[in-house]
């Protein structure tokens, strides 16, 4: 999302252990402590996750599954939450209302989009930066991989993220996403992960003809509806609801923000 990462998160398919913590944007959010899982114990959880994927619906195609299995999400997640990070919630991160979503997320909007290798790749909405980068494990060498983040200290701490793992040849960029990023256009996928009143105008103007575009339409709460959003060659619009979703609003001149 937009000033968080797909956070928020679709509603969750897996029982999660029953957790004492806060709540928000109608997510518990478990009591931050300190580590105790080393690489090995996370190496498996991802493996572990991957297969429940596969097992619910979510993942299907091998590039995807490639990428899950590669970027360990545990160094994209805020030390204290760090053990939870493979739990199907959503966990905080710095900046307003800002979270990394549940790991099922992600192949929820990737596949719904059809990302593939040599896709030029727009995400609003930067995070954590996880989604990026397993976007740019997808897109391979011939993709290119641009994310937007409205809020400073999420910006920061994308950025950290990304290349402190390796991922400097993603294009991360502070400023309103729901304006898009013109400069760079035509996109062949854009993902949104912050939720919209309408999906923004500029965003569909800067996609290719024959791309498509995912994002979650509707008020904040209770839930939203992820539309994905096709270009035809001729410029022709169609869409249609994937399922149901919870995200944060978004943010800047064509989100909930913008509204007089």
């Amino acid at each position: 999302m937009q000033g968080a990462d797909p956070g928020k998160g679709a509603v969750s398919r897996e029982k999660g252990r029953n957790f004492t913590g806060e709540r928000n944007m109608g997510w518990y959010v478990p009591p931050p402590k300190k580590p105790e899982k080393d690489k090995a114990r996370f190496s498996r959880e991802r493996r572990a996750k991957v297969k429940w994927l596969i097992l619910e619906g979510f993942l299907r195609s091998h590039p995807i599954a490639a990428a899950i299995l590669k970027v360990r999400r545990e160094d994209f997640t805020l030390e204290g939450y760090r053990d939870y990070c493979y739990e199907e919630l959503p966990l905080p991160i710095p900046g307003e209302n800002a979270t990394i979503s549940c790991p099922h997320s992600y192949p929820l909007f990737y596949e719904a989009l059809q990302l593939e290798e040599g896709d030029t790749f727009l995400e609003i909405g930067s995070g954590s930066g996880y989604g990026a980068a397993l976007a740019r494990e997808v897109v391979g060498a011939k993709g290119k991989v641009f994310t937007m983040e409205i809020d400073k200290k999420t910006f920061e701490f994308a950025r950290r993220n990304l290349t402190g793992s390796g991922y400097e040849d993603v294009l991360i960029i502070q400023g309103d996403g729901s304006l898009g990023y013109p400069p760079l256009a035509p996109y062949d996928k854009i993902c949104v992960t912050a939720a919209c009143p309408d999906i923004p105008r500029p965003l569909i103007d800067q996609l290719r003809p024959g791309g498509k575009l995912i994002a979650p339409v509707g008020r904040p709460q209770p839930a939203q509806d992820l539309i994905l959003l096709e270009k035809n060659t001729d410029g022709a619009l169609k869409t249609q609801s994937i399922e149901q979703v919870l995200y944060v609003p978004l943010r800047g001149k064509y989100g909930w923000s913008g509204r007089s």
